[in-house]
């Protein structure tokens, strides 16, 4: 059964981010999830940790990174998203260490990308993941990616002989839909406890078929990319457009950011009532959901501060609703157009 709680977090958390000082946080939220235990609506994503088409390296990994994760377990986070193929095994390994003794006292998820995810390939991948996060158990487990031609009744029994030797405490999948989410159910013989999809404002497509199935089954529904690489802190628009990985994705095209912007005013606009940043009420939304946590990476401690304040704020219910018609009329153009639109700008049209 997945039951929100919620539990005090210490030491209390005032920071000053720019201009404007982040609430001080008391509680952290959590859910109550099967095999789990208590999981942090608000998670910590470590892609970035050795990663380098994110610019972090080697000092990174030694510095930053660890002084990020014992900030994080501090103010109460207890999920720790991670996987094999970020960094090619390095943000397993930074992440394990940066945990030292903390590790088997949290939700430690790593996922597999599924290159030939047949039960044997699979135990072996677990074991060397489970290696480099310095773990007996992985609690939980997923499936990086949906294999479009192995079917689920071929991988899934690979996973269900990790659970039947405890090998990892829950198994999960990542960017299925909602109908190869149910075949991976029914080919696991139990529940898949979690779907790790591409959610939040700006990309609320979840909100359709995925969180219902989850509210309705007792899933968990994890949601990365959360804050859309940063646009829904409102501070990219039409006359500043990001560069470096940024600049690849389709949201930050002229076009996007035009259409997107009803959608920051709606934020910025309650943002302002409440006395916080638009980012924090992004995360605010997607953890007000039933059944949902969000994994937003961290470059900084304050940036981890600033993201694990968001389970501090309480939305309205004309908020949330707000904030949720305003996602469901956002329509990003498609790919092939913001190719063009990218083309017209290089040209300067």
């Amino acid at each position: 059964m997945i039951q929100t709680q919620t539990a005090g977090c210490v030491p209390p958390l005032s920071q000053v981010v720019g201009s404007a000082a982040i609430s001080t946080v008391e509680l952290m939220k959590f859910l109550d999830v099967d095999g789990l235990g208590q999981v942090s609506r608000i998670g910590l994503g470590t892609w970035q940790f050795g990663s380098p088409e994110w610019g972090y390296g080697d000092g990174y990994a030694a510095g930053p990174a660890r002084d990020i994760v014992a900030r994080a377990r501090a103010l109460g986070v207890t999920l720790f998203d991670t996987a094999e193929v970020y960094g090619f095994g390095k943000s397993e390994r930074i992440l394990g260490e940066a945990l030292g003794d903390a590790r088997a006292d949290v939700v430690v998820a790593s996922k597999i990308f599924p290159v030939a995810p047949f039960p044997a390939v699979i135990k072996q991948r677990e074991a060397a993941s489970a290696r480099r996060l310095g773990l007996d158990r992985i609690p939980l487990y997923q499936i990086h990616q949906p294999n479009p031609v192995v079917p689920d009744s071929v991988i899934m029994p690979g996973m269900r002989d990790l659970l039947d030797k405890g090998r990892i405490g829950a198994a999960g999948v990542s960017n299925y839909s909602l109908d190869r989410w149910r075949k991976a159910d029914a080919a696991l013989g139990r529940p898949v406890i979690s779907n790790q999809v591409h959610f939040s404002l700006a990309h609320c497509a979840p909100l359709e078929d995925i969180v219902p199935f989850a509210e309705a089954n007792n899933r968990m529904v994890m949601a990365y990319s959360p804050l859309a690489q940063g646009l829904l802190g409102g501070k990219y628009g039409v006359d500043n457009r990001p560069g470096g990985v940024r600049a690849t994705n389709r949201l930050f095209s002229t076009e996007n950011l035009r259409r997107i912007e009803p959608l920051l005013d709606t934020l910025r606009d309650i943002a302002a009532t409440m006395g916080v940043k638009p980012a924090q009420v992004a995360l605010a939304w997607l953890i007000s959901l039933p059944g949902v946590v969000a994994i937003p990476g961290a470059s900084s401690v304050e940036q981890l501060e600033f993201n694990v304040a968001a389970a501090d704020l309480e939305l309205s219910t004309e908020n949330r609703d707000a904030l949720t018609a305003a996602a469901r009329a956002f329509r990003p153009v498609s790919v092939g157009r913001s190719l063009v639109d990218m083309a017209r700008e290089r040209l300067g049209r």
